[in-house]
């Protein structure tokens, strides 16, 4: 049976285009929802474009009350009756009430390699450590924030030159390889670890 796919964005959504693009064919899942803590993010405009219902709850609004706009959020998701929520560049931490609604049905990419460098900022704490290598996982998401079950990660060297900007640059290429990769697996009720080569 074809699982259905909610995806929740912040801004461009680059990460749910690729989401949107590999699940075609033999694919085992399917988009049926991208939705945003704001109205004006780029990745709504081109979901609409691809014929995706989307929806868009203003977190603002709702300024120091996140239940009341996890309660918001959830009534298009409700709706859409998602198998599997994926967030792709969805910057709200999300209370553990929200987690427990779809623990177990809820991933995350994250621009590191957890568990280093959980919140923001990964790829300037990663040069500032002197790390050789850095990169990207996909992991389900659990109450505590960038932690839970980790399903695939992706690496690449860093070079000499590199800066935070050109790393999350070439981690975002690696991020639109991984995150497909997992979803197709997910989807097939595959939950083991895969290092993406």
């Amino acid at each position: 049976m074809t699982k259905r796919v909610a995806i929740l964005i912040s801004g461009g959504g680059s990460n749910m285009l690729r989401l949107v693009e590999s699940m075609v064919g033999d694919h085992p899942a399917r988009p049926v929802l991208v939705a945003s803590n704001d109205p004006e993010a780029g990745g709504l405009k081109r979901a609409a474009e691809m014929g995706i219902a989307t929806a868009a709850v203003d977190h603002r609004p709702f300024k120091g009350d996140r239940p009341a706009f996890e309660a918001a959020l959830s009534a298009p998701l409700e709706e859409a009756a998602p198998d599997i929520l994926c967030l792709a560049g969805f910057m709200r931490v999300l209370t553990p009430g929200f987690v427990a609604r779809w623990q177990g049905r809820m991933l995350n990419i994250h621009p590191s390699l957890l568990p280093k460098y959980k919140g923001l900022n990964t790829h300037a704490r990663a040069l500032e450590a002197g790390d050789a290598e850095h990169g990207c996982t996909v992991h389900e998401v659990t109450p505590e924030l960038d932690d839970g079950p980790i399903l695939g990660q992706a690496c690449l060297a860093i070079a000499p030159g590199d800066t935070p900007e050109s790393l999350a640059s070439r981690v975002l290429t690696l991020e639109h390889r991984l995150y497909p990769d997992v979803l197709r697996r997910f989807a097939q009720g595959d939950r083991s670890f895969h290092q993406l080569s």
